[in-house]
């Protein structure tokens, strides 16, 4: 036995990131060099919580930690200063999905989400009905500004309001401040440019949480897009878009510009690769690579993992952005890893 481990751990150690993984149960893979978030999934797995238990608190603790400034309060501000919140969870053994979109003044957005599951027959709540919900279920008013979030607005201002999510409106959106209007008499052209989501801007925590047993739980968090259009919602609170859990398969959760990605599904679409029998690395980038045919200079990456702790990873190769760091934890590992995967 004591020379299976010590085998087992060199076979973890050596093998490359884009490699197939080896597996083992159970398995917390989380998107980006998060490690303070990996490593509260862990603990809560290590001390009997379940899967979900697993995925809100690693999630919840880059809400805390203000992960990269993209997840949780004091980031990313939208075109009206106003840092507002998406978050989801999943539960793979009954596919029931809890997520809020646009959550205004309340800190905890994947707890949030862990109670539209648990006390409703929703699935996705908005906007200030979503806050109105959270103050029922006894989450604090809070005010999410902070000085950092309203110097990055400010700094933005002063910028004539650049870069900025409008197009085909009055006065012109790449040189000025709104407000817009429509412009009349446009036709219709599809913009080519590469995604104006800064890869320094990492975005969203996407975490999958496979068991011992092997019930799969996914769950995402994020205060969305920099300068985005109030109202405006991605990826990440979307079910099959920014994560997906299927206890029969295995779960993913993507990460990136949400806008392009959301079109195309891709933590569903991994799943189902996955429920075919493609290897995690691949079926990852199979997404990534479908995503390119559309969309060839989009900012993105996605996580990939099995119902047997096999897991991978993929990313869309643009300049700036050539490798994706994310974390795994497993019983192979001496403690939550950062992994690394070349770009496609």
């Amino acid at each position: 036995r004591q020379a299976l481990t010590v085998a087992l751990l060199l076979l973890a150690v050596l093998t490359p990131a884009g490699a197939a993984s080896a597996a083992a149960l159970p398995v917390v893979i989380n998107t980006w060099a998060f490690r303070s978030a990996a490593e509260t999934a862990w603990r809560v797995l290590e001390s009997g919580g379940s899967e979900l238990d697993a995925v809100e608190r690693g999630c919840g603790q880059c809400e805390i930690d203000q992960c990269d400034g993209s997840v949780g309060y004091g980031g990313s501000p939208d075109e009206s200063g106003e840092t507002t919140l998406d978050a989801m969870i999943m539960d793979g053994n009954t596919m029931e999905v809890g997520a809020v979109a646009d959550l205004r003044r309340v800190k905890n957005a994947i707890g949030v989400a862990r109670k539209v599951i648990e006390y409703t027959k929703h699935t996705l709540l908005v906007g200030e009905s979503a806050s109105l919900f959270a103050v029922r279920m006894g989450f604090p008013y809070e005010d999410l500004t902070t000085r950092k979030s309203l110097s990055l607005y400010s700094e933005w201002l002063n910028q004539s309001c650049q870069p900025n999510y409008w197009k085909n409106v009055v006065p012109d959106s790449s040189k000025s401040c709104g407000p817009y209007k429509r412009r009349e008499g446009v036709t219709y052209k599809e913009e080519q440019s590469s995604s104006q989501r800064s890869v320094q801007n990492h975005d969203t925590i996407g975490m999958v949480v496979i068991g011992v047993s092997g019930a799969v739980a996914s769950g995402t968090s994020t205060n969305g897009a920099i300068h985005k259009i109030p109202g405006r919602v991605g990826d990440s609170p979307i079910a099959g878009a920014g994560s997906y859990a299927d206890s029969t398969a295995g779960g993913a959760a993507a990460t990136g510009d949400g806008d392009v990605m959301m079109r195309f599904l891709p933590s569903y679409q991994a799943v189902e690769y996955m429920r075919m029998g493609t290897d995690p690395t691949v079926a990852c980038q199979k997404v990534i690579s479908r995503i390119q045919k559309y969309a060839p200079k989009f900012f993105g990456a996605i996580i990939c993992a099995n119902t047997t702790g096999s897991f991978g990873a993929a990313c869309n190769k643009i300049p700036g952005f050539t490798q994706f760091h994310f974390m795994v934890s497993s019983p192979l590992l001496n403690r939550p890893t950062e992994r690394v995967v070349d770009c496609i």
